[in-house]
């Protein structure tokens, strides 16, 4: 089987590894005495008998939610959600999503959209929803809580649409989502922006983004900002929304992108940045200049750094999450296509199985280690809960606190 038919999964407890188990248990039943065989014979038969059977690890350390994800409040209307792009865990209870609006029964944008923005808890249920926004958004592509911030400020990566009162931003909101704080802007946005090259816009300025993707935070209140589909630089504010400084361009070169889709920091401030339609992960200095590649990540679609530093990188093709170290050596693997079923075409969360994920396009991680993916082409949020005894090692942690006094 091919790696990219998404049915079959290599973990870290393998096949090999049960050979090698079976192997010292009949060798050791080989070195028994003769008064002591039959004892052995059951000990040794429990042993193997103990070891898990079937499974094809798809899920990896993790077991999915069944049924965590709701419809759409109206399906007996026929209305469902349209792509789900982004998932931010406040607390085990409250967790936030980023919906492309509703569609109504006949696939069509809904019009007069709303739940853009819904809160929903550790059930699953929508206790939550931003309708008071529902003339700012457009297209909320990712969300994020500053780990950093003791008020847990709402981070709200719109990246667009064609009406210009909303496109391209970036959008501040108060934990309840009462009040937004901080808005950056696009002062004047263009659809398609270019010349010969369609992601080319050449000289932009500090908000001219370009279909703004992704964002990242440190300590000091600084943050990073992918832009993005269009444009292919990686760009620096304050915590005021001033602009500090950017880099890179569009291209295929070392130290340029095809649709930056993810971007994050490492313990020693190094920056990664995915880089999609590329097909990998750049590495950079603080100051943005390029230290290394990782090629042949098949269309990665996010990263998130936890407190072991352990990278973990979605791809949207693959259907996988995958763990790297930070050399860039690939670790370990899980997740498989999920399937949308005719029904899920729609837009209803109708997986072929629990767990399967369609496009993942953003990962998160709560306080007790449940981890939340959004899938955008299901569309749905899968939830997934550490298997029981399973190795901490194996488990994606909390999000990396970096050193402020570096």
């Amino acid at each position: 089987m091919n790696r990219t038919d998404n049915y079959f999964l290599i973990n870290d407890i393998s096949m090999t590894n049960y050979h090698t188990i079976r192997a010292v248990v009949i060798g050791m039943l080989i070195a028994l005495p003769a008064c002591t065989a039959e004892s052995g014979v059951n000990e040794a038969a429990a042993a193997v008998s103990a070891l898990e059977k079937g499974g094809d690890g798809r899920s990896g350390p993790y077991i999915p939610v069944e049924g965590w994800w709701k419809d759409h409040p109206e399906t007996d209307k026929g209305f469902s959600y349209a792509q789900i792009a982004a998932v931010a865990a406040d607390t085990p209870d409250r967790i936030i999503v980023g919906i492309r609006g509703d569609l109504t029964p006949e696939g069509q944008p809904r019009p007069n959209s709303s739940n853009y923005i819904v809160v929903v808890n550790g059930e699953g249920n929508v206790v939550e929803r931003w309708t008071q926004w529902d003339t700012l958004f457009a297209f909320p592509h990712q969300i994020y809580v500053n780990p950093y911030d003791p008020e847990r400020h709402i981070w709200v990566v719109d990246r667009g649409g064609t009406d210009k009162r909303i496109h391209e931003q970036i959008l501040k909101f108060t934990n309840d989502g009462k009040q937004l704080v901080m808005r950056l802007r696009n002062p004047d946005p263009i659809q398609g922006q270019g010349g010969p090259n369609r992601r080319q816009n050449p000289h932009p300025g500090p908000l001219n983004f370009g279909q703004v993707s992704t964002m990242t935070f440190l300590p000091n209140g600084d943050f990073l900002v992918g832009d993005g589909y269009q444009n292919g630089r990686v760009i620096r504010f304050n915590e005021e929304g001033e602009f500090i400084s950017e880099f890179g361009s569009v291209g295929s070169g070392p130290g340029q992108f095809d649709l930056v889709h993810g971007v994050a920091m490492d313990r020693a401030h190094r920056i990664y940045v995915v880089d999609r339609n590329n097909s990998r992960i750049q590495v950079f200095t603080e100051a943005g200049d390029f230290i290394e590649e990782w090629p042949n990540i098949y269309y990665p679609s996010g990263i998130y750094i936890d407190e072991n530093e352990n990278v973990w990188v979605i791809s949207g093709g693959l259907n996988e999450v995958m763990k790297f170290n930070t050399r860039g050596e690939l670790q370990t693997y899980f997740g498989a296509y999920g399937g949308a079923s005719p029904e899920g075409a729609r837009g209803l969360p109708s997986s072929e199985f629990p767990g399967g994920l369609a496009r993942p396009h953003q990962l998160n991680v709560d306080q007790a280690g449940n981890i939340y993916i959004a899938s955008y082409a299901g569309p749905w949020v899968n939830k997934f809960v550490p298997k029981p005894g399973a190795d901490p090692k194996s488990l994606i942690g909390p999000p990396l606190l970096l050193d402020a006094h570096r």
